[in-house]
């Protein structure tokens, strides 16, 4: 629960001023984070849903598939979506893509005896 949750949801008892005062939140952050409310419904909503057609293109590879492929298949299909958006989602719904490549080895490690 962020600050701004905390005020509204105790408003009604102990009054918005008070609150905000004891919290250090400024009048006009409160007021705008009230405002905004349902455009962050909205992006939670259509996250969900991205989140879904994410789940079925890593499903569809086989989990092979990382951050610039599924892009790529979400793009190809018609849907509208950045690189940074996909790798935010897939990070917060636990996806990975699969790493094929061995780590390159630079420097050899000599044991003196």
């Amino acid at each position: 629960m962020n600050r701004f949750q905390f005020v509204a949801d105790h408003a009604r008892r102990f009054g918005v001023k008070r609150l905000r005062q004891v919290l250090g939140i400024a009048r006009s952050s409160f007021y705008y984070w009230c405002r905004t409310a349902p455009l962050r419904a909205a992006r939670q909503a259509a996250d969900a849903q991205l989140a879904a057609k994410i789940r079925e293109v890593h499903r569809d590879s086989d989990g092979t598939y990382g951050v610039p492929r599924i892009t790529a298949e979400l793009c190809g299909n018609g849907q509208q979506v950045n690189h940074k958006r996909v790798a935010r989602l897939m990070r917060s719904i636990g996806l990975a893509g699969l790493r094929l490549r061995k780590r390159h080895r630079t420097t050899s490690r000599t044991r003196l005896r």
